[in-house]
């Protein structure tokens, strides 16, 4: 199984995030999960892919041209693909994984995390699309997606298809044991 993970191309202010993304990296390899990423050796980007790495698992690093020398590009990775831009990132990352999970992050972590469910309620897969909630970081957004589905806008069952958990096990377990819903375009 690989999982694509988003998250911040800096620590944060909190080094729970980044003792959290190390764990979940060890977590991976012992659930024998590849890593797919955005293929920078900063923030907590390089925390989770050194930790895969550091224990012996398999990492793949995706990152557009203009971003190489700005997020420093991972050198030490199992295999790191250079694209053309932003778009072509997520289309391969999405090809390459099986589920999507965003770890703490900035907008361009929303945003990533956003298409992947996006496309999922769309028809275009049917892999999991996960919070790992570290410290709370998504308990607003868990919130206002709550709100987006009671006032009209997201039907409930895509709302209740994204996976919240603040915990490795409970996270790859309920990836593993997935069921996309049924329902589509009503």
């Amino acid at each position: 199984m690989k999982i694509a993970v988003f998250c911040g191309s800096s620590n944060g202010n909190n080094p729970e995030y980044v003792k959290a993304a190390q764990a979940l990296g060890r977590y991976f390899v012992e659930q024998d999960i590849d890593l797919v990423y955005g293929g920078g050796k900063v923030g907590l980007m390089g925390a989770i892919a050194d930790s895969v790495l550091a224990h012996g698992g398999r990492v793949y690093g995706v990152i557009p041209e203009h971003l190489k020398q700005r997020e420093i590009a991972h050198k030490g990775l199992t295999e790191l693909r250079v694209v053309a831009d932003m778009h072509e990132r997520k289309a391969m990352m999405a090809d390459m994984a099986d589920a999507f999970v965003a770890l703490p992050g900035g907008a361009g972590t929303l945003e990533e995390i956003f298409e992947a469910w996006t496309w999922a309620q769309l028809g275009h897969h049917t892999k999991p699309c996960a919070f790992y909630n570290v410290n709370g970081f998504y308990d607003l957004l868990k919130e206002m997606i709550n709100k987006m589905s009671a006032s009209g806008f997201v039907k409930p069952h895509y709302a209740d298809m994204l996976i919240h958990c603040s915990d490795a096990e409970t996270l790859v377990n309920s990836i593993k044991t997935y069921q996309a819903p049924q329902k589509k375009w009503h």
